[in-house]
């Protein structure tokens, strides 16, 4: 998968230290992985969920963090639309329109 923009990940975790090893997982395992469906990156991440207009929840380190994306399967590319912690996606009314 080509992810559209490592920079966003690079960002936050300056912010935040803690995040950077779970971020970088995700990074490496998002880009190593050739998904064509929701069940297929359901396998690299069970805890992922679908919220609607192709946008895909993470939890990261342990749920301490989300990180939700816009994933395109035929073209093959991820978009980060929000990273934050677990308070601050809980404010997200509608995630969908990321």
């Amino acid at each position: 998968m080509r992810i559209f923009i490592y920079r966003t990940l690079a960002e936050y975790y300056q912010k935040h230290p803690d995040a950077k090893t779970a971020l970088e997982d995700w990074f490496s395992k998002t880009k190593e992985s050739e998904w064509n469906n929701f069940s297929d990156m359901k396998a690299t991440f069970n805890s992922v969920d679908a919220v609607g207009n192709r946008r895909y929840v993470f939890n990261i380190k342990g749920n301490s963090y989300r990180l939700v994306a816009i994933v395109l399967f035929v073209p093959k590319y991820v978009y980060i639309r929000f990273i934050g912690t677990h308070n601050e996606y809980d404010k997200i009314a509608d995630c969908s329109t990321l």
